[in-house]
């Protein structure tokens, strides 16, 4: 079946025309069309549709006309969605102004886009968005960033080959917790930073079992969501959220929250655009059943300055310790502690390391960013750092072996068989060539 008859019988739409709507033409309070950022969103899942696409829709200077997802089903809901934001909805609840397909291909060729919203999953970060910057595309992509090493350096330097803004969506950059956290550390408010401890959930309860092959549903394109990924059986708890326990198609809990905590322990240690130079851990790896990511782990970085990096499946959480104390936070978002109360209330003056942030989202800062050119928060050699972090913590533990890291050539020291496992086959026809 061609994959634009696939998506009208699941959506439920005829061949005729779609409306636009007033409000896409500039009517009303909403800025002029060529005061707007027009983005197109590649999927449109539970955080496509409830933090990326929710988010642009509440951006006035942005336009949101086009959408893609292989489920027909999660893709009409999100153009109703987006239909009736911008009073674009027919009463038969068709989806005015809007383009709609199942190959993201189709919606980075579209000459009227400025800019690409990838919220896939995690092994399908990396194609479109490459593809979109080669068309001229600005683009903001889904954390964890890449599935491998290979394919972060293969996207960043597409980056900047062609003058690109980039921003790896994660909130964390502007939450006021982690900025303040970060601030106090790189201010030397604790002396000497010579440990980070950082805390990540545990993998999933289900772990060794086995799911029977089940027949795709007729609104989901199974071989696109597949993509680059090795062929296997379709179940449905092998797609959508349960993807991140697979190392097909992603890292478990230490790239899905390693992409946030990690990113935040680099931040202050200032070796975010840079790396550890060692590596060892263990974890605990399902011997049977579908999940083979680990569900339990305690890795050890060390960094070239001395740092010791130590990340752990206790919960999220993360602490600086220092020769003058410690600064943490012990839970996701939460305040900021510290050994001593003058630690929290040290003055930063006028001289002082302030770091880039945006109170209002990963989402308004890239929006700026496409206006002003600027670097985002988190461009994307930010974000291929710190998926390299959990990428070569993943290596160290299936190899259960220390490593030695080169963070400049990106290459593990005299060690070919981790190097072998920087980069995956893609199953033809995908490739990082295009």
């Amino acid at each position: 079946m061609e994959r634009r008859q696939f998506l009208r019988m699941a959506l439920g739409i005829g061949a005729g025309p779609l409306l636009i709507p007033d409000t896409v033409r500039g009517a009303g309070s909403r800025p002029a069309p060529s005061n707007r950022i027009t983005v197109g969103l590649i999927g449109t899942g539970s955080h496509g549709v409830g933090v990326n696409l929710k988010s642009l829709l509440g951006q006035p200077d942005a336009q949101v006309i086009a959408l893609c997802d292989v489920d027909g089903e999660r893709l009409r809901s999100a153009a109703e969605l987006t239909g009736k934001h911008y009073g674009a909805g027919r009463a038969d609840g068709r989806f005015g102004g809007l383009f709609l397909t199942g190959d993201w291909r189709e919606l980075v060729g579209r000459g009227d886009l400025d800019a690409v919203c990838v919220a896939t999953p995690d092994h399908w970060h990396v194609l479109p968005s490459l593809a979109a910057v080669r068309a001229g595309k600005d683009v903001i992509c889904e954390k964890p960033l890449t599935l491998t090493v290979a394919e972060g350096r293969a996207l960043s330097d597409a980056v900047r080959r062609y003058g690109r803004v980039f921003q790896t969506a994660s909130e964390n950059r502007s939450m006021q917790s982690f900025v303040r956290l970060c601030e106090l550390v790189r201010n030397g408010c604790i002396g000497r930073l010579q440990t980070i401890r950082v805390g990540l959930p545990k993998g999933p309860a289900s772990v060794g079992q086995c799911y029977p092959e089940e027949p795709v549903p007729p609104h989901f394109d199974y071989d696109m969501w597949l993509g680059p990924a090795p062929r296997a059986p379709y179940t449905k708890a092998r797609c959508h959220y349960q993807f991140r326990w697979i190392r097909d198609y992603s890292g478990g809990h230490l790239t899905d929250w390693g992409a946030h905590l990690l990113d935040v322990a680099q931040w202050g240690n200032d070796t975010e655009y840079s790396g550890p130079v060692s590596v060892e851990g263990r974890g605990v790896f399902p011997r049977e059943g579908l999940y083979n990511t680990a569900g339990e782990f305690h890795l050890t970085y060390g960094y070239a300055n001395g740092v010791t990096l130590i990340c752990a499946s206790t919960g999220p959480s993360i602490r600086f310790e220092g020769s003058g104390g410690w600064v943490g936070v012990p839970s996701w978002g939460g305040a900021v502690q510290a050994s001593a109360a003058e630690i929290l209330r040290a003055p930063l003056g006028s001289t002082a390391v302030r770091l880039r942030t945006c109170p209002g989202r990963e989402h308004r800062d890239f929006l700026d960013c496409v206006k002003t050119r600027q670097l985002t928060y988190a461009p994307a050699e930010v974000g291929h750092r710190t998926a390299t972090l959990c990428h070569i913590g993943n290596i160290a533990m299936l190899l259960g072996r220390r490593l030695s890291w080169d963070p400049v050539r990106e290459r593990f020291r005299d060690d070919p068989e981790a190097d072998a496992m920087l980069s995956r086959a893609m199953r033809p026809p995908w490739s990082l060539l295009g």
